[in-house]
């Protein structure tokens, strides 16, 4: 219904008199008293609803909003059974068609939470997909020289990769599959609370810094994961004989940056 609208004082005078007026010449000598009506009740405000809850995302800016971490529990083994609970529904998830229809399992991580360095690939390959494993492969025998030159062992570190299912032929990860398995890994590194990040591969780095800059951009300085120092260096896979040896020494380079920045003796 319209709100009424109100006449000025002057007008609203002006009106009464001509229509009194115009009921005396009509003969109208006098009109009956009645009491105004008592004022409608001003319609009630209407009741707040709550607001919806936020909906979550699975993937950063890049791949679409970030996902917020979970906060995550207290002790270690209740992270431990955390990060279990977390395996078990990776497991059994279904976001990507094509990943499901060709994996064989999924592959979520290796390591106990509050290491002090993990390590963040890209995604299995055909024997992590076979043994639910990461970095067992060949790439794999590569990072445990690599971890081990750091006077550290493969127990020490956590290790796990940005998507959770093997792309079929080992190609790079599509936008949406890393957006899709962002909120696990979210969740997963809350769980772990590393110190320290080293990122292998531009896929890996792309994800979890959230940008498009190449991994030729990103290494060499430290960034920024939710509060945890973040390298970024060259995936092992592509340090093979076949593809990049040469690269070995800048891979050392960056080890050598991370280990400062840890406080540990540099080999």
């Amino acid at each position: 219904m319209a709100e009424p609208s109100f006449l000025p004082d002057e007008e609203f005078t002006r009106q009464a008199r001509q229509h009194l007026e115009s009921l005396r010449a009509a003969g109208v000598e006098w009109l009956p008293w009645a009491p105004l009506p008592n004022p409608a009740p001003a319609p009630a405000p209407p009741a707040e609803r709550p607001a919806p809850p936020m909906e979550k995302s699975e993937g950063g800016e890049l791949f679409g909003m970030p996902a917020e971490a979970e906060q995550p529990l207290g002790s270690l083994e209740e992270r431990r059974q955390a990060l279990q609970v977390l395996a078990e529904k990776v497991s059994t998830c279904m976001r990507c068609p094509e990943l499901v229809a060709s994996r064989t399992r999924t592959v979520f991580g290796v390591g106990q939470p509050g290491v002090e360095l993990c390590f963040v690939g890209e995604a299995p390959g055909a024997d992590e997909d076979a043994r639910g494993e990461p970095f067992v492969g060949a790439a794999g025998q590569l990072l445990n020289r690599i971890i081990a030159a750091c006077k550290l062992k493969r127990e020490d570190v956590y290790i796990c990769n940005t998507i959770k299912c093997r792309p079929p032929g080992n190609r790079t990860p599509l936008p949406p599959e890393v957006a899709n398995c962002h909120g696990y890994l979210d969740e997963q590194l809350a769980l772990v609370r590393p110190k320290f990040i080293c990122a292998l591969g531009s896929a890996a780095a792309q994800a979890l810094l959230n940008t498009t800059q190449s991994l030729g951009r990103l290494r060499g300085r430290f960034h920024d994961y939710q509060g945890i120092p973040v390298l970024v260096t060259y995936h092992p896979a592509y340090l093979l004989p076949h593809r990049n040896p040469d690269k070995k020494k800048d891979v050392w380079n960056d080890m050598k940056l991370l280990l400062a920045r840890m406080g540990r003796p540099v080999p």
